[in-house]
């Protein structure tokens, strides 16, 4: 907490958002790149580093303090019982703030719950204007190709303050061209919000308490109302039904993207490639397209990610190649390789330089330093030394219909294709197993492990047992051609 954090952050959020059409999600917890509405004002909040932090919440209430307790725990929620307007929501949050013996001393910014681009800088900018200028009230603005339904801002043209907001449907025509707009964000004095509040009143068509109104009334007293303009007109949008939410999440990824391009990182194709907001990365990766990075992605310096891969809380140390895979909470280590067609669940840690190849899945499991998993596999609660090869069509037979065990191949093992290894059970160092083999028991170290019925062929048995068939046909001509020779 600094000397210039605000006195408190009020984050509006109890909306029901009826134009998102959803009955089982609240407007603010639909999702923008790994991050909730609600979840993005928080974040922006947080820069500020603000003595309180606020969240007003209403529809589905539940789900929102659930979602802000579990991801948010700094943020303080105050239910308001009834939606009975802005004004009432920001009056709710100071009164349950005094009920627990807080006074407020100092800046107070409002901001809404349903504006993902809205960053901590802009909010920095709105509070230290706000407190350099000596304003009551300071309005945070857009200048915005078209204003078409927003409230336009009036300034007095002697020192720009604000005069008024005007509703597109009370404005006249030449209001109306005004693109300066109000964003529905405010920093306040802390004791002027409370006593401007304390004067507004319903006598409105809504019968509700409208927190602009605090505007006029502080105007009134002698007060300056002041504006600052956002430096990219974008970042007030606000989010009223899924388009705009799919919007709000390509401009978002788009500034995700040239972030990470500006620190080094190369995008093929930033149209097909998406970022959440909580990926992290070192320079020189390469992302190719239709690659989608989620959670907590850390990209290695040199790894290249793609194409077609989905990783999410995955670690891809550096110089590894991870292609046309899907990872979940795993870990490919330095120069190791993944794919194509890879599966990496959670658990699934390769070591360095190992590789898991084509059509090969990993679950809770350990590859050694340059182990090998090359093609159509199954590896689940095992343990792979260093320099191992498993064969093709492998599988560790891992669960018994109650309980999961655990298969351990040693270091330097060479195990054929085909293989079953039924867990619990360890191959020893530089151990070799037979292809085609199902594995019931330990493999000494260096020993050749081999599991299989003795092979037995019967004569005839096809024309025998498939008479008139092409197989019986092409069998019998078969024995002809032996016999002419």
């Amino acid at each position: 907490m600094s000397a210039n954090s605000p006195a408190a952050v009020v984050v509006l959020a109890a909306g029901g958002g009826t134009r998102m059409k959803s009955n089982s999600l609240p407007k603010v917890l639909h999702e923008v790149c790994g991050r909730s509405l609600v979840g993005h004002a928080v974040a922006a909040a947080e820069e500020l580093t603000p003595e309180q932090l606020v969240v007003v919440v209403g529809h589905m209430r539940e789900k929102v303090e659930a979602h802000l307790a579990a991801h948010y725990p700094g943020a303080r929620a105050v239910v308001q019982e009834e939606q009975k307007g802005t004004g009432h929501a920001v009056r709710t949050a100071l009164e349950a703030l005094a009920a627990d013996g807080v006074e407020l001393d100092g800046t107070v910014i409002v901001t809404t719950g349903d504006a993902p681009l809205l960053t901590g800088s802009t909010l920095a900018a709105l509070a230290g204007a706000h407190t350099g200028q000596g304003n009551g009230v300071t309005v945070l603005t857009a200048v915005v190709p078209d204003p078409f339904g927003y409230g336009r801002i009036l300034r007095d043209g002697v020192d720009g303050a604000v005069s008024a907001i005007v509703e597109e449907k009370d404005a006249s025509d030449a209001q109306r061209e005004i693109a300066e707009i109000n964003s529905g964000v405010f920093a306040f004095d802390a004791k002027l919000l409370a006593e401007a509040l304390a004067r507004v009143t319903t006598d409105n068509v809504q019968g509700e308490e409208y927190l602009t109104d605090t505007l006029e009334i502080l105007r009134t007293a002698g007060h300056r109302v002041g504006a600052v303009v956002a430096a990219d007109y974008r970042d007030i949008l606000g989010i009223n039904d899924r388009v705009q939410l799919a919007q709000a999440r390509r401009l978002l990824n788009d500034r995700l993207l040239e972030r990470a391009m500006r620190a080094g990182v190369t995008v093929v194709d930033p149209a097909t490639t998406w970022f959440d907001v909580q990926v992290s990365y070192e320079p020189d990766a390469v992302v190719l397209p239709n690659t989608q990075l989620q959670g907590l992605t850390h990209l290695g310096e040199g790894c290249e990610v793609g194409p077609n891969s989905t990783l999410t809380d995955t670690r891809v140390g550096a110089g590894a190649r991870v292609s046309n895979t899907t990872a979940d909470r795993a870990e490919v280590g330095e120069l190791a390789t993944a794919g194509p067609y890879a599966y990496l669940r959670p658990g699934a840690k390769l070591a360095r330089k190992a590789k898991v190849g084509t059509y090969v899945e990993i679950k809770n499991s350990e590859l050694g330093e340059g182990a090998k998993v090359p093609h159509l596999s199954y590896i689940g609660d095992a343990t792979i030394g260093e320099g191992t090869n498993v064969g093709a069509a492998s599988v560790t037979v891992n669960y018994d219909g109650v309980n999961k065990h655990r298969t351990v191949i040693g270091a330097h093992c060479r195990t054929g294709s085909d293989n079953m290894f039924i867990a619990p059970v360890t191959v020893g160092d530089g151990a070799y197993t037979a292809a085609g083999s199902v594995i019931t028991s330990d493999v000494a170290p260096g020993a050749l492990g081999v599991a299989r019925a003795q092979q037995r062929n019967i004569p005839g048995w096809v024309e025998r047992k498939r008479p008139g068939t092409a197989s019986a046909q092409a069998a019998a001509a078969a024995a002809e051609a032996v016999g002419e020779a």
